[in-house]
């Protein structure tokens, strides 16, 4: 355990709100932005890495997948576009290093800092995400699926926002006649 704190990888004991309860991933990106108010910085460190885990769901983050990132973010961080690149970057990063272990660690986090309305804002985001390319992978609509559960959404919510992105949906692509 002793080795696992020094390396910053020792998950929060428990899902609380403040400084002493995030993750090493909200941790690492709230650094890089210490011209926001701690509790902003953390809440955008925990949207990105939530972002960043559909992109990834595929083993692929492809380059409109990242732009849409750096887009949302910025625009819900209110931050620069230089600032959300480097958000962006280290949510990949770590998502891609530590996914098996934060995955529910930060969404956990994210569910205690976030209003129902801002969950919902990121399930909106969150399909943003996985139709940047003009596909939603089956894989990653499961993601999105997975963290709605996780965030304690309810059915009727998710399937109000997935209708929205039929069109790019692979498994409806693959339908006769398909969408």
């Amino acid at each position: 355990m002793f080795i696992r704190k020094l390396l910053g990888l020792e998950p929060a004991a428990a899902a609380g709100s403040g400084a002493d309860a995030d993750t090493a991933t909200v941790r690492r990106i709230a650094q890089e932005l210490e011209s926001m108010q701690p509790d902003q910085a953390r809440y955008l460190a925990a949207f990105a890495f939530i972002l960043s885990r559909v992109a990834h769901a595929d083993a692929h983050v492809s380059a409109e997948e990242t732009q849409a990132m750096e887009t949302t973010v910025a625009r819900w961080g209110g931050l620069s576009p230089a600032q959300s690149v480097l958000v962006v970057q280290i949510a990949k990063m770590q998502s891609s290093l530590f996914a098996a272990t934060e995955d529910f660690l930060v969404t956990r986090q994210f569910k205690s800092m976030s209003t129902p309305e801002q969950r919902i804002e990121l399930l909106h985001c969150l399909f943003a995400v996985a139709a940047a390319d003009d596909s939603i992978a089956s894989v990653e609509e499961a993601a999105v699926r997975q963290i709605a559960s996780e965030l304690g959404l309810a059915d009727r919510d998710y399937l109000a926002i997935r209708s929205g992105y039929n069109a790019r949906r692979e498994v409806m692509k693959n339908l006769p006649g398909g969408a």
